[in-house]
């Protein structure tokens, strides 16, 4: 295999044929840099597509009223539908499966101030469990509990870029008072978002302070539950029946969704795996297939090479050269040009999204990244194909007979 004689003979080779060596190279390296890249094009959509649910519990449904576009029971459609707390308050408790539940009364505009820092956020009066729902994460302090909901406590928990803007000089956050729309509210927790970083410019205050303090009665803008371990079936027949209860409680079509629309993300969890499971599988197929007609390149110039080689094949094995010699010298040949072109393929291809990972500012892909373990596998699975694709050139030279090769024109 070191024989410095065939690496030698190798290089002169390589050397006289410069275009065809580049053309059988190039194809090889252009077979393993699209795969690299249609894996970490893959890579990214799923990254980006993961933050969107991680924002929210994926084993949730969440409820959003609207208006009814189909007439009912003598009603015209274009009615607006408006919740109130006490379709909470029957969900939560007349509903089997219901895990974490909440509502929510939002102002999407709201001024907070502490001091001379202040900017406009989003405003949320919310139950306790909205921090499962939101997969809200508590960095200090705490979230809200049953107590600020039955006292109607002043109290707000602010996110970590509200933080940011009011306590811009540091210092104690728990326990001071900021003020939203001009009343006073006490801050007892600061958090973070798994999800979006706007998640974050939004504070949380009981639903029953803001119902009272900004003049929301009893209306809530939306529900939202979890189903604990249901599965994606059984998910999918509670929010039917969910959709059915609020129907009656009312009266719109049942089959009016436009009305109430149920949000299952069980099964748009479900949806988004398998198209991520059907992309990586295009991803592969595609790369491989490129890989293929790379390798059946290097096989066809190889069996170009033996036709060439003919009578020098002949000489050799009429000198005494053996089948082993000249098989080991065709497919190291083979195996030289698969592994340095997969090699700089791999090398293209990874440093490009690595590239690109750092300066893309088009969120639809997010850490465009492709496993640097997937990469070298696939790089050394190519030179094992390599050797392959050599070896039927070089068992055809092997067995070229020398006086049949002396007589090659």
């Amino acid at each position: 295999m070191f024989d410095i004689d065939k690496w030698t003979e190798i290089y002169n080779t390589i050397r006289n044929n410069k275009l065809r060596t580049i053309l059988t190279g190039f194809s090889v390296a252009w077979g393993i840099f699209m795969l690299i890249l249609l894996l970490g094009a893959s890579n990214g959509l799923e990254s980006y597509m993961q933050s969107a649910f991680n924002d929210d519990a994926i084993n949730s449904i969440w409820i959003h009223s609207g208006q009814t576009a189909m007439p009912y029971k003598g009603l015209q459609p274009g009615r607006r539908i408006q919740m109130r707390n006490a379709d909470y308050d029957y969900l939560s408790e007349e509903v089997a499966g219901v895990e974490y539940i909440t509502a929510r009364h939002t102002l999407w505009s709201g001024v907070v101030n502490y001091g001379i820092n202040g900017g406009t956020f989003t405003i949320r009066g919310a139950h306790p469990d909205h921090q499962y729902l939101e997969n809200t994460i508590i960095t200090e302090g705490r979230f809200l509990n049953p107590l600020d909901l039955e006292n109607r406590r002043k109290v707000i928990v602010i996110g970590g870029l509200v933080e940011q803007e009011l306590f811009k000089d540091g210092g104690q956050v728990l326990g001071q008072y900021v003020k939203v729309n001009g009343i006073p509210f006490k801050v007892v927790g600061v958090f973070k978002d798994e999800g979006s970083e706007g998640e974050e410019k939004t504070v949380y205050v009981p639903i029953s302070t803001a119902q009272m303090v900004f003049n929301g009665a009893d209306r809530i803008d939306r529900l939202m539950f979890t189903v604990g371990d249901m599965s994606v079936d059984q998910s999918s027949m509670l929010a039917e029946k969910v959709h059915g209860i609020m129907s009656d409680r009312h009266t719109f079509h049942p089959a009016d969704e436009r009305a109430m629309r149920v949000r299952n993300n069980s099964e748009e969890f479900a949806r988004f795996t398998n198209v991520i499971g059907a992309m990586r599988l295009f991803s592969w197929i595609m790369g491989i297939m490129t890989i293929v007609a790379g390798i059946v390149g290097v096989s066809n110039i190889m069996l170009i090479v033996v036709k060439e080689r003919t009578k020098e094949i002949g000489i050799r094995k009429a000198l005494g050269a053996t089948p082993f010699s000249i098989v080991s010298l065709v497919m190291m040949e083979s195996i030289l040009i698969t592994g340095v072109a997969g090699y700089l393929g791999m090398v293209t291809g990874v440093g490009l999204l690595e590239g690109v990972s750092g300066s893309l500012e088009n969120e639809a892909f997010q850490n465009p990244t492709v496993n640097i373990g997937i990469a070298v596998s696939a790089t050394v699975l190519l030179v094992v194909a390599g050797t392959f694709a050599g070896l039927v050139p070089a068992v055809r030279a092997a067995r070229i007979r020398p006086i049949v090769a002396l007589r090659e024109e």
